[in-house]
Order: structure tokens, then C-alpha cells, then sequence
């Protein structure tokens, strides 16, 4: 239950850190306003608290595994939110970096 627990929480890191980029991004480089930068910057700080929940208690290796989370959940954002077509080599990379993930967070460790 503790490797669910634990990607269940980098989907919600992924939600809210790239959300949270999303909406600073739409607010201030398509003007849509400060209410969608404020959203943004809340939500980017509920980010900050998420990865504290990680039952492992190592912060480099939380946001080192992360980063991979990152890397795909950006790729699957920009295709749901703005219609982007990742090519082989973006998916490619994507699954280079969540086999990284299983690495760090899940390999067995003595």
C-alpha cells in the first residue's frame, strides 16, 4: 500500500506543481490576469506541502524521483490542456525518466 500511497501523491505533486505553472504562465504570458497568477502561485505552494507526505523520508530522493513525475505529467498537461503532440523521442525520454522513478523510490534497499 505504500508505493500507492506514494504515486498517488507525485500525481498530486504533478497536479499542483505543473497546474500551479500553468496558470502563473496563462495569467501572465497570455494575459488572462493576477487571479489566474494567484491561483497559480497557490497552488505551486500546495505543491511545497504534497512531497511532505512521502512516506519515504529523504528530501533529495523524493525530489530527485520527482523530477521524472515531472517530465511525463508536463508532457501528458501540454496535450490535455494545450493540444501538444509529443513525438517519439519526448515519449521516449518520458519513460526513461519514470523507469528513473522506480529506480530511486522503489528499488529494494537494505
Amino acid at each position: 500500500m505504500s508505493v500507492m500511497r506514494s504515486l498517488a501523491l507525485f500525481a498530486l505533486a504533478a497536479l499542483a506543481e505543473i497546474g500551479g505553472a500553468w496558470l502563473v504562465w496563462q495569467g501572465w504570458r497570455e494575459h488572462r490576469g493576477v487571479a489566474w497568477i494567484a491561483g497559480g502561485v497557490i497552488a505551486l505552494g500546495a505543491y511545497g506541502f504534497v512531497a511532505t507526505f512521502q512516506p519515504d523520508a529523504h528530501f533529495g530522493r523524493i525530489l530527485a524521483a520527482y523530477g521524472g513525475v515531472f517530465v511525463a505529467g508536463s508532457l501528458v498537461w501540454g496535450m490535455v490542456m494545450d493540444g501538444f503532440r509529443p513525438d517519439r523521442w519526448d515519449i521516449t525520454g518520458a519513460v526513461v525518466c519514470l523507469a528513473g522513478v522506480a529506480v530511486i523510490m522503489y528499488a529494494p534497499r537494505s
